[in-house]
């Protein structure tokens, strides 16, 4: 088996092991619990019946999150959102601890959430600081600047959350925080990768700049189970 093959799959493979704490399963398909993060994952090759279990796993009206499905949901399911990815991985990071970032705690994630509401760094919820090291930057004692860990693929780390108060932009403290998470991660024995938009130029250009290289593209979809029952 190729070493990246897990890259494929991050969120099956990461709640599949060490993420085992936080997965809610129904018969092929799993997710993590709601307030930790939205994705659901499903095996390599699902059968027909994967969207009735998602359905089911999620129940009437529930949201959630699906990368690299390549089938269409059923009729009567709202897609709230749909779009590309990529995922890059690390090709030679110059990854290095930052002396003014400080490890966020539960008692930080009243002010995560709202860095992460006025910048829209993707999904971040109330106990998604659960699933690995999140680093911060304080300014006056204010939160400005923030990254942290997220899915765990066998012998990697995801770098997520990258994010910086409009305030503060253009002074390198994202850049800084990713080569900080970065370094966190290689401590162990473990490979930084990261998720973004396709779309987000910007955001992918400061992470080939910093040492990672785009690996592939994805495709992803946020989708509602319907509230009458699915056939």
């Amino acid at each position: 088996m190729s070493p990246l093959e897990p890259l494929d799959f991050p969120a099956w493979e990461s709640l599949r092991g060490h993420h085992a704490r936080f997965a809610e399963w129904h018969g092929q398909v799993v997710r993590y619990q709601p307030d930790v993060a939205p994705f659901v994952a499903f095996p390599p090759q699902p059968d027909e019946r994967v969207w009735r279990d998602i359905a089911e796993l999620a129940g009437p009206g529930g949201s959630v999150a699906v990368t690299n499905l390549e089938l269409e949901p059923p009729s009567g399911w709202e897609v709230e959102w749909r779009g590309e990815g990529v995922q890059l991985v690390d090709d030679g990071v110059d990854a290095a601890p930052d002396e003014e970032a400080v490890r966020l705690t539960a008692a930080d994630v009243p002010e995560m959430l709202a860095l992460v509401e006025r910048t829209q760094p993707g999904p971040f919820r109330s106990r998604t600081i659960e699933l690995g090291t999140y680093l911060g930057i304080r300014r006056e004692g204010r939160l400005v600047a923030m990254a942290g860990e997220r899915m765990r693929p066998p012998g990697w780390t995801e770098i997520s959350a990258v994010c910086t108060d409009a305030a503060f932009r253009g002074q390198g403290l994202a850049a800084r925080l990713v080569l900080a998470v970065a370094h966190g991660i290689r401590e162990r024995g473990e490979v930084p990768l990261l998720h973004a938009s396709a779309d987000n130029t910007n955001a992918i250009r400061l992470y080939e700049s910093l040492g990672f290289r785009l690996r592939r593209r994805s495709r992803f979809l946020s989708v509602r189970v319907p509230l009458a029952e699915v056939a």
